[in-house]
């Protein structure tokens, strides 16, 4: 346990419908270091669909992965995400930041469809400095039942959370980090995870919009058990292989097509609700769906726009013994989120 001691360390926790997953990283040095990695695996039926259907399963998994760290700190960072979720880029009269403040819960009521009794708002001013008279907010609602539930949950766990971030801005800054160059124009960062899929689009680096969409690596294993008789471990074998399998072709295209719809979609609202919002010019897919074979190249030429593999330690350091017992090359690209919470330094 010295290792971690009087280290400044955050850990990232992300807790999934099929894994729950903490990252350490250690802000002492002169750049932030990635510690450890713990990945503890949930059944199938502990959480569906987003919803934790037993508490018990996924406070034990929890309790476990943070002991797992072996890390002395209690600055651990958790996420909400999903439809209860709003991130807008909105324009509004330029005003002091106390004045915006009072202002927000006004102009919330134009841009969330949500009761604005029920909701956690917050807000950033994306152009402090302008001269303009109106200026650029990033404003951002969730539902108080969502946070709540999730407080609650890792509070069950004996986890209590020092920040609650909101996944979009986890994925933004794991990505920043590792691809400064990449955040010009307009790109899509895709997490394709075990229930669902998040598209978070930004712009010139800014979040402007995100989204859910209802596919994820259950829909693909599922597909290939009910049309060739398979078992789910023979199907997550496929899925996680390192050759496009035969068998995959109609789950990919399938599955693809309804990603690349939900992609489509949600450029078409921005063209129309956002001024002089471009094309997006490029993809970077992360998530257990981004190991898919097959599915990137699939979705490129179907979007015809690159797709390419988002990975959370391209220019992270990484202390030697991490990642202990875990093929770094297969863990990876389900690392954007709790990376992306983990850079988090907590005061």
């Amino acid at each position: 346990m010295a290792l971690f001691g009087r280290k400044k360390l955050t850990i990232g926790l992300d807790v999934g419908s099929g894994l729950v997953k903490a990252v350490v990283i250690d802000h002492s040095g002169p750049v932030p270091e990635l510690a450890k990695v713990v990945i503890t695996p949930l059944n199938d039926t502990a959480i569906v669909e987003g919803e934790v259907m037993d508490h018990g399963i996924v406070a034990d998994a929890i309790r476990q992965t943070i002991a797992a760290t072996g890390a002395k700190t209690k600055n651990i960072v958790a996420a909400v995400g999903g439809r209860d979720v709003i991130v807008k880029k909105i324009q509004m009269e330029r005003v002091k930041e106390q004045q915006a403040r009072e202002l927000m819960r006004w102009e919330a009521e134009q841009h969330v469809p949500f009761d604005m009794d029920s909701v956690e708002l917050d807000f950033q001013v994306l152009d402090p400095d302008g001269d303009g008279l109106d200026m650029s907010v990033l404003l951002v609602a969730a539902k108080r039942d969502l946070v709540e539930a999730k407080q609650s949950l890792l509070t069950e766990a004996g986890a209590s959370p020092a920040v609650i971030d909101v996944d979009a801005f986890a994925l933004h800054n794991a990505f920043e980090a590792n691809y400064p160059e990449a955040l010009t124009g307009t790109i899509a960062l895709l997490n394709i995870g075990n229930e669902a899929t998040n598209l978070n689009i930004l712009d010139e680096g800014v979040p402007i919009l995100t989204r859910d969409l209802g596919v994820g690596t259950r829909r693909f294993r599922e597909d290939l058990q009910r049309e060739n008789g398979m078992s789910a471990e023979d199907a997550e074998d496929l899925l996680r292989g390192y050759d496009r399998h035969p068998m995959l072709d109609g789950v990919v295209s399938m599955r693809g097509e309804e990603i690349a719809i939900g992609m489509e979609r949600a450029a078409t609202f921005l063209s129309t609700s956002q001024r002089n919002f471009g094309t997006i010019r490029a993809v970077y897919a992360c998530g257990g769906g981004a190991r898919v074979p097959g599915l990137l190249p699939w979705l490129s030429d179907r979007l015809r726009i690159p797709v390419q593999p988002a990975n959370a330690l391209a220019k992270l350091a990484v202390r030697e013994g991490a990642f202990e017992f875990l093929s770094t090359d297969e863990v990876a690209p389900l690392l954007m989120l709790p990376v992306g919470l983990a850079l988090r330094a907590v005061a």
